[in-house]
């Protein structure tokens, strides 16, 4: 059952809301999300709401150039990234670290090899 989870940034200029059942979270092995340690989970764009922030965000792009990785420009905290997913619906992927009141340990996380594509 999808339930309604706040979150955002360190500093507190990005915020968001977004619907999700979270059971489980995405680690993925790409240079980009090894790096940052992100554990992803993913929604249709219809189902995340940023509240506050988008004059802050910044967005970073590499590769293919399909997935824009944004980030706060005053602390750096990638929350969230917008992009495409494989059926071609507008997809944001949430890094679960940002969501507020989250216990990652209870979490089944998903190892994927992004690396290998």
């Amino acid at each position: 059952m999808p339930k309604t989870h706040t979150g955002g940034c360190h500093c507190g200029k990005v915020r968001f809301q977004v619907e999700l059942e979270l059971d489980s979270v995405m680690n993925c092995n790409c240079s980009i999300c090894s790096r940052r340690g992100h554990l992803l989970t993913f929604v249709p764009k219809e189902r995340f709401e940023l509240l506050s922030g988008e004059e802050a965000l910044s967005d970073y792009q590499f590769g293919k150039h399909v997935i824009h990785h944004l980030f706060c420009s005053t602390c750096g905290i990638g929350a969230f990234g917008r992009g495409t997913g494989p059926n071609g619906q507008e997809m944001v992927a949430v890094n679960a670290r940002c969501l507020d009141g989250v216990d990652l340990g209870a979490l089944t996380i998903r190892e994927f090899d992004g690396k290998s594509l």
